[in-house]
């Protein structure tokens, strides 16, 4: 089998193609599982280092998403899978509308076809995200039937791939999940251009020592789930029956929901004596406004019932990034 990750030098990229390697098969066309013996991690830019991790399997490819012909090479094979992870994120794409259609939509577009080209019913898992929920009439807990509003640019995007990946699934042209995922937290690195991104700062800066500035206020309510449940929700998608999915393919991932507040709370609790930097309001009325409309609670039924892993509680999250960066 041959699994291609987009976005696949990022973040949860990384993760996820640790975790497939590690498990060393994943369920194939033919609904048996298969060895992983080809990976393709695909992304923007090469990174300046191998990353740790990754065995003789795995070959990094940087280039760009909206270019059909070269995802049309890469995404092909007579066993295959894709991760489509690829995305200009929330306040990237208010402040480009063009480039998110090109990165988003037309990204999202070569990769469906580059799919449908290939023989059999390439699975194709790509991630959404519950800002495809918004608006006046959104209720205060969403679910998996609720009425997709979205009142971002990168939420009509992933609403529209949402339903090209309905389509291209209904036409037998592949095997389509779409995984809305909430809030992940708690990314290490330095902060990417997400309205959510204060999210994870609230947490890692103040463990580095360093001062941060909080964009939002303290009553304001996320869905979040920890990195690790993201990945394994990922996979688990991936190898549900399709018959389980059902024929609407995209559902929500199972999360928590928290103030920032609460996120605070929990970071002194966990931290104990540990020094850490101080969090100063720094008010931003654009990313407040984002934040502000979507979703602050969720359910995940169909997520549930597939047998996907829960999203946990606040304390664990923050001992896994602990364990797994902070103290690295």
């Amino acid at each position: 089998m041959k699994v291609v990750i987009t976005g696949g030098t990022g973040f949860l990229g990384l993760r996820l193609a640790r975790a497939i390697l590690t498990r060393g098969t994943l369920t194939g066309a033919s609904g048996a599982a298969e060895q992983v013996e080809e990976m393709i991690l695909f992304d923007a830019v090469t990174p300046p280092e191998r990353p740790e991790g990754l065995d003789e399997r795995v070959e990094i490819v940087a280039g760009d998403i909206a270019d059909r012909d070269l995802i049309t090479g890469l995404v092909s094979g007579e066993s295959l899978s894709v991760f489509h992870f690829a995305s200009v994120v929330s306040a990237g794409a208010e402040q480009d509308f063009d480039l998110a259609l090109k990165v988003n939509l037309d990204g999202g577009i070569n990769v469906l076809e580059a799919a449908r080209a290939q023989p059999g019913l390439p699975r194709v898992i790509f991630t959404s995200s519950l800002a495809v929920f918004g608006g006046p009439t959104m209720p205060d807990t969403v679910s998996d039937d609720t009425k997709i509003t979205p009142m971002t640019t990168y939420g009509m995007t992933k609403v529209v791939n949402e339903l090209l990946l309905n389509d291209y699934h209904r036409k037998d042209f592949l095997d389509g999940r779409g995984a809305r995922l909430p809030t992940v937290i708690i990314r290490p690195g330095k902060p990417n251009k997400a309205a959510s991104g204060f999210a994870s700062g609230v947490f890692r800066e103040p463990l580095a020592g360093i001062d941060y500035e909080l964009p939002v206020t303290d009553s304001t309510r996320m869905a979040v789930a920890g990195y690790r449940t993201i990945v394994d929700g990922v996979i688990a998608l991936h190898e549900a029956s399709s018959a389980a999915v059902g024929d609407d393919r995209s559902l929500n991932l199972p999360s928590i929901s928290v103030t920032v507040a609460e996120m605070i709370e929990g970071l002194k609790r966990v931290a104990g004596n540990r020094p850490l930097g101080e969090i100063i309001p720094t008010p931003d009325p654009a990313i407040q406004k984002i934040c502000d409309g979507w979703p602050g609670r969720e359910e995940s039924p169909r997520a549930d019932t597939l047998g996907l892993p829960p999203a946990g509680d606040l304390d664990s999250i923050i001992r896994a990034y602990i364990e797994d960066y902070a103290d690295a």
